[in-house]
């Protein structure tokens, strides 16, 4: 061969050898440039590999075990391998990543086949490299930075698999993935679409949210039931493909349609909604206060992934929320029928302005310095809006005023159940319907208390040595006030006087003249102890009308304080936290109530028996009657002037409960006392929530009676020893109330 020829072969194997060799060369320096981060974005460190930083949700549970909500900014909470049904695994795998447990991390086999296909027969990417994507890259701004981009990943992707088993990764994959309607990872999609459990998945539901990850929105079976089915009929078909299903197990499935069972996790939906918004406020408190030594920074309530036990009780929340909306549908229509053809506010018009002061809207157009001209314009012109009704959100045209009118007239209620012993509140209701009224009519709203005052002012009496049986004369009593003010004689709600009646009777029958005589022995300031001892923490009028429940006091205060009476005087603070922990279940904080001596165990037992006659023979009779409540039950009824507020205080020895019931402004109300008084509004959400409770037999809340005191009571309770000889021996009275 000549020289030349030589020459040239040599050059010509040269040009060969570069044109194969020298993009095997350019894509080893880009990888190892790459690798030590002097291209692209920093690559994450071993330590952020082994703690990688994900959006988690703060989860809210109850006491036995139920997720009542979250607080996140991305919906998402984590779960184990364990926890994941075989069939997403199966439709992953068959899906996305058929040699998943072959690879390390990068799959050649499946990268040269999608190069040569042209991405048509399926695209080069592992399920290990979809998760490094998801974990630690932005989106590119261009095709250089998305090829740059691509080469990390495969490097993240051999890192991940060397720090991680395969069941890690998959696991860490669908924690991170979004599935549309605000659900990010597994857990919350399973929830959002099925009210499901991960590793409580189906066949078919697994497709379906394995299908949904490849276009989330055009694959969402809310909004493109459709496409969402077409897909997953395809995953179902990988599956068959790859040996996870039988052809017959295909068949029959595919032909089945989706069946939905949705509910986006929103803080306007679910249980115990006013409670969650509560303890919100709280939780961002304890956040502040407290550091998360991995970030060294305070806590984030929604991005942290925080899981906050609590002691509400999902099965009782359900049912005080369902005998609230049982009651409160029937109540409405008894207020609506009864104000027919006529405006509750008839003699208040200043309701309907201030109202409207107090909107959004008027407060917007304020700040846009529009006129008044023009903002009483604005709210008569009529505009779609969606209203609040028992039947369920009404789509209507009308005015903003109009809107106001109608929202006067909805009456709201709040309620609260403990257990005294503990303090554990195991259910809280704070009104109607969160979307719609966002005011907690527990702990944030405070109304007179009416006769369920009265009890603090018995208390006293017992304390200092009264007796059950001590007679009161039914006449008015006269109360002086200093600086020259009218003295204070308050007169009886059903008009009647005379007669001898017990304390037990005054009581019972929610005597105003016995409460007064009462007053007119010991003051205020001696009742305003007693009621602060007892856990009432807000401002009350040293006046001697505060015996009659004249003072603004919430649902929270008065069913802690009422815990005194079945807790052998130990008030209990009211408690909703048990312990607080991180994502890696590591306790953060736990929590024990506070717990004061506020009465005698003697005393707090005499107002439990007095209390009884309430429930027995007095104003909360109807509990025996119309409800067939046989069991020790412990009362007190309220209806303050002019029946703007009813309410009714339950005692049973495991739970005490309280409720109230008005409307938004004090000058709606029913205009009779038997329409409105508490024994009507408020006492069936009682009977209704504790038939309910004793019903559900798993509660195992006991019908038993009050425990007495092991020692000898210092004050007779059978009023019998009283009477003179000749005397009637026992009324039905006394024979009714076990005296």
């Amino acid at each position: 061969m000549p020289k030349s020829t030589k020459k040239n072969f040599r050059k010509l194997v040269i040009i060969l050898w570069l044109i194969v060799f020298s993009p095997l060369l350019v894509l080893s320096c880009v990888i190892y440039f790459a690798s030590k981060g002097w291209i692209g974005e920093e690559l994450p460190t071993f330590e952020e590999l082994e703690n990688p930083q994900s959006n988690l949700a703060a989860e809210i549970i109850s006491t036995d075990q139920v997720v009542l909500g979250k607080y996140y900014t991305q919906n998402r909470t984590n779960v184990h391998y364990y926890e994941l049904s075989p069939n997403v695994i199966n439709a992953l795998k068959a899906t996305e990543d058929i040699r998943f447990e072959e690879h390390s991390g990068v799959d050649i086999r499946g990268l040269l086949r999608a190069i040569a296909g042209a991405g048509k027969s399926g695209g080069g990417s592992t399920i290990t490299q979809q998760l490094a994507k998801n974990l630690f890259h932005e989106k590119p701004g261009s095709k250089i930075e998305r090829i740059i981009q691509k080469i990390q990943e495969w490097i993240i992707a051999v890192r991940l698999e060397q720090q991680y088993t395969k069941e890690e990764i998959m696991a860490m994959y669908l924690n991170t993935v979004e599935f549309s309607s605000n659900a990010f990872g597994i857990k919350s999609a399973a929830r959002t679409y099925f009210n499901q459990t991960p590793d409580s998945l189906n066949i078919q539901e697994s497709a379906v949210l394995v299908g949904l990850l490849k276009a989330p929105t055009m694959y969402s079976p809310v909004r493109n039931p459709k496409n969402s089915l077409a897909r997953r009929n395809v995953v179902l078909g990988q599956m068959m493909k790859y040996n996870f299903l039988t052809e017959e197990q295909f068949d029959s499935i595919k032909a089945l349609p989706i069946k939905l069972n949705y509910q986006v996790d929103d803080h306007n939906f679910g249980l115990a909604t006013y409670f969650r918004e509560s303890l919100r406020t709280d939780m961002l408190k304890w956040c502040k206060e407290h550091i998360n030594n991995s970030t060294g920074k305070p806590y984030n309530l929604y991005n942290d992934g925080l899981r906050i036990y609590t002691t509400i009780d999902s099965r009782m929340q359900k049912y005080a929320e369902d005998a609230m909306k049982e009651h409160m549908t029937e109540l409405q229509k008894k207020f609506t029928d009864h104000w027919k053809g006529r405006d509750p506010w008839e003699e208040h018009k200043e309701v309907l302005t201030e109202g409207m002061k107090r909107s959004d809207r008027y407060i917007a157009m304020k700040a846009a310095k529009a006129s008044e001209k023009d903002i009483k314009k604005a709210f008569a012109t009529k505009t779609k809006m969606t209203l609040f009704s028992w039947k369920g959100p009404i789509d209507t045209t009308l005015s903003p005023m109009d809107s106001i009118k109608y929202y006067k007239k909805i009456l709201q209620c709040g309620f609260m159940s403990m257990e005294p012993q503990t303090g554990f509140i195991r259910a809280w209701v704070g009104g109607n319907d969160y979307r719609f009224f966002k005011y907690d009519h527990v702990k944030e709203g405070k109304r007179q208390v009416g006769s369920t005052f009265k009890p603090f002012l018995y208390t006293l009496a017992m304390q200092e040595g009264y007796s059950p049986c001590y007679k009161v004369p039914n006449v008015r009593v006269t109360i002086e006030l200093p600086g020259g003010q009218p003295p204070w004689s308050p007169e009886n709600s059903d008009g009647k006087y005379g007669g001898i009646l017990t304390l037990k009777q005054g009581l019972a029958e929610s005597v105003n003249t016995i409460s007064a005589y009462l007053m007119k022995q010991f003051g205020p300031q001696a009742l305003i102890e007693v009621a602060h001892r007892m856990g009432i923490s807000s401002d009350l009028p040293a006046v001697p009308s505060i015996c009659l429940g004249t003072a603004d006091v919430s649902v929270y205060e008065m069913v802690g304080a009422y815990s005194a009476f079945a807790n052998k005087g130990v008030w209990t603070e009211p408690t909703y936290l048990t312990r607080i922990e991180d994502k890696n279940g590591n306790v953060l904080q736990e929590f024990v109530p506070r717990k004061v001596e506020a009465i005698s165990e003697e005393t707090a037992y005499l107002m439990l028996n007095l209390m009884q006659g309430v429930v027995q023979f007095g104003t909360g009779a109807r509990l025996r009657g119309q409800y067939k409540f046989s069991n020790p039950i412990a009362g007190k009824t309220g209806t303050t002037q002019n029946q703007s507020d009813g309410w009714f205080m339950g005692i049973t020895p495991e739970l005490v409960s309280g409720c109230w019931v008005g409307a938004e402004d004090r000058s709606v109300h029913f205009r009779s006392l038997d329409l409105g008084q508490g024994a009507r509004t408020a006492m069936p959400i009682w009977a209704l929530y504790m038939q309910k409770v004793y019903a559900d037999k798993e509660l195992n809340v006991s019908k038993g009676d009050f425990e007495a005191p092991k020692e000898p009571l210092s004050v007779e309770l059978n009023c019998d020893k009283y009477k003179q000889p000749g005397e009637e021996r026992s009324s039905p009275f006394d024979k009714e109330t076990g005296f």
